[in-house]
């Protein structure tokens, strides 16, 4: 069974971070939510969700895939751990997929394994500092690398992740389930 991981802290998305984790789960992969700072995480919205996890009692990060959600705080809380830095390189290294939407791509850049061509949500770019920013579509996927453009996009973002780690029927059933 795949399985995906998906770091939340203060300050993110709502509505990126709940798509992912449904989309994924409908799809039959195995979603963990891991908090990076403390387990109840209330998004930019107000929302509060309870993570599966902390970040920091993970001992095996034996994921498929980790997937940052945005939020305009979000992003920035998630750039601020050196240890989730340190885990975006280490799978770049593997070759193993990473995702990222909305301002999140931000995050890959500071641990520096966003690629040549990349999207996010208008003006992050500007924060980024990289070549390679398109608006051209909403999903972007660069080698190991799946970039996003913002919360209007998180199905199609998911989707698309989905069809990496399950295949296209799978993807396509849980699409038709959404009416996507």
């Amino acid at each position: 069974m795949s399985k995906a991981l998906i770091p939340l802290a203060d300050g993110f998305e709502e509505i990126e971070a709940i798509t992912i984790v449904d989309v994924l789960r409908r799809g039959g992969v195995d979603v963990v939510t891991a908090a990076i700072f403390k387990k109840e995480v209330e998004g930019i919205n107000g929302v509060k969700v309870i993570a599966d996890t902390l970040f920091d009692d993970i001992k095996n990060f034996d994921f498929d895939i980790i997937i940052l959600p945005g939020g305009n705080l979000g992003y920035k809380n998630l750039a601020n751990s050196d240890k989730l830095l340190e885990l975006l390189r280490r799978f770049d290294k593997e070759g193993k997929l990473i995702g990222a939407i909305c301002a999140a791509p931000y995050v890959l850049a500071k641990a520096g394994v966003i690629k040549n061509s990349y999207t996010c949500y208008p003006s992050i770019e500007l924060e980024i500092k990289k070549p390679g920013y398109t608006d051209s579509k909403n999903v972007i996927i660069d080698g190991n690398i799946f970039t996003s453009r913002g919360p209007a996009t998180a199905i199609e973002f998911a989707l698309e992740l989905l069809k990496k780690l399950k295949d296209d029927e799978i993807a396509g059933n849980v699409r038709k389930g959404l009416l996507a």
